[in-house]
């Protein structure tokens, strides 16, 4: 059984929950991510934010990002995977929820981050259609 550890991108660099939206924006740019978990004073997860939440929810608001806190803009809930979890349960978990990554877990710990092209690349190709179809049938939150 191959797990979420095993394929993950590991050291997951956080939001914090105090970042600006703008402070978040660059960290994806200079990282080349779409998302960033949002961890608070206790490097605990408190969401997730993705490039979407900025756009459509703070920049086509008209909202000031240098001043708008990346926590009024994360997702209301997390969604997450352990880390010894199986890839099937973590395709299963996006397909369920509608997201292309997730925070990988192990115990309270970020570990690391699992997208929908890790799982791909480690699918068998059979399984692979499944998991595009049904992502991409789901809303998009992530």
């Amino acid at each position: 059984m191959t797990t979420a550890r095993e394929i993950m991108t590991g050291g997951a660099e956080c939001a914090q929950v105090s970042d600006t939206v703008s402070e978040a924006a660059r960290k994806m740019r200079d990282l080349d991510v779409g998302a960033l978990p949002i961890c608070g004073d206790d490097n605990r997860l408190k969401g997730m934010i993705t490039d979407r939440d900025i756009v459509m929810n703070c920049v086509a608001e008209g909202m000031d990002t240098t001043t708008a806190k990346v926590a009024d803009y994360a997702g209301d809930e997390v969604v997450t995977i352990g880390a010894d979890d199986s890839i099937e349960e973590a395709l299963a978990t996006m397909t369920r929820h509608g997201v292309r990554r997730l925070p990988v877990i192990d115990g309270y710990d970020l570990v690391g981050m699992l997208s929908q092209a890790d799982i791909a690349t480690n699918l068998p190709e059979d399984r692979v259609g499944d998991l595009v179809a049904a992502i991409s049938a789901a809303p998009s939150n992530g």
